[in-house]
């Protein structure tokens, strides 16, 4: 099978642990929209089963995964044009989880960056999902022969970890059946970073509130975390080389492209010589004019529980009609009887 034959096929996934953040839509659900019009399939999920790979409480990973499905329809992803399911309905994921599992080296694992950081001092007690979950990544994504991935700067390595696994896999067994994914890394705020430290990424994790947006919050709360983020003294330049030692001046003027639609170099031109004074209160009327609409309509569509549990089974069953038939051409690849 050649790489033309493939239909052109978009997949990515967000854990639901919980607190969705500028960040997120910045860095993945404002392009997952965008993608959403383009010529691809589009297949969006909740990766539940990722999420367990740190202890969760139940209740809470219930409330997350419907939160994290009502962003995802909030911010414009129609349950009609892309695929929307939470990964666990879909129990080919684990099934060719584990196939990838065999095909995966332990060296490979072991240079996986995250891990180390996610684990830190005490990888001893990191759980064994928490080691193998980038054969279960590979897994997600060539379960529907994917051939593009949004991803970030930071999940490029685990990208790279699945094209690995899908050459191996082709190599091993004879066979063209798994695409060489391509990674589509664009954007001015691929990687946004916190309000209050410019050389940080936004974190629903970083114990202030105010070091990032929520997309929970209501107008005044955007508003006023713009209003109090923190900058420097300096007027903004008119060229953006010349915020490459200002992070926090940086990291603004990223949120404020991305949210505007424009490149940095024509924010550059628009807001050059201002200072924040001037800056920051555009950038809060920006924010707010499109983000509190997202937030309402996320507080409206987790009104209704039981109309996102209907969405999400939908979901479920139109992706496992796509994954079903290449699950079970992989078993029969691997010698599976009965496949």
């Amino acid at each position: 099978m050649s790489e033309g034959q493939f239909t052109p096929r978009v997949f990515s996934g967000i854990q639901p642990s919980g607190g969705l953040t500028l960040g997120n839509y910045l860095g993945a659900m404002k392009r997952f929209v965008d993608m959403q019009e383009d010529a691809y399939e589009t297949i969006y999920c909740m990766v539940d089963l990722h999420a367990i790979t740190v202890w969760q409480d139940p209740a809470k990973l219930r409330h997350a995964t419907r939160e994290l499905c009502a962003g995802f329809i909030a911010a414009g992803l129609d349950p009609e044009k892309s695929i929307l399911f939470n990964q666990s309905q879909v129990a080919e994921h684990a099934q060719l989880g584990w196939i990838f599992n065999c095909v995966a080296r332990m060296g490979w694992m072991k240079r996986m960056t995250q891990f180390k950081d996610k684990a830190g001092k005490n990888a001893e007690n990191a759980s064994l999902g928490l080691f193998g979950y980038p054969a279960l990544m590979a897994a997600d994504i060539l379960l529907y022969h994917t051939t593009h991935v949004p991803v970030g700067e930071d999940q490029k390595q685990h990208l790279e970890l699945t094209r690995d696994i899908a050459i191996k896999f082709n190599n091993d067994f004879g066979v063209d059946f798994f695409p060489i994914t391509e990674p589509v890394i664009e954007g001015a705020a691929t990687r946004v970073m916190s309000l209050r430290d410019g050389t940080k990424k936004m974190s629903k994790s970083d114990p202030s509130d105010m070091s990032r947006i929520n997309l929970t919050d209501d107008a005044d709360a955007i508003a006023k975390k713009i209003r109090k983020a923190k900058t420097d003294p300096e007027p903004l330049p008119s060229e953006f080389k010349g915020l490459e030692d200002r992070p926090e001046a940086r990291n603004l003027v990223n949120i404020y492209a991305a949210l505007s639609d424009q490149s940095v170099d024509a924010v550059m031109l628009e807001v050059g010589g201002q200072q924040f004074g001037q800056f920051k209160p555009m950038l809060a009327d920006l924010a707010v004019d499109k983000l509190a609409p997202i937030s309402g309509e996320m507080s409206r569509l987790m009104e209704d529980p039981g109309e996102i549990d209907r969405i999400l089974a939908g979901g479920a069953n139109r992706a496992r009609a796509i994954a079903t038939p290449i699950l079970q051409k992989t078993y029969e690849i691997v010698g599976m009887v009965g496949a």
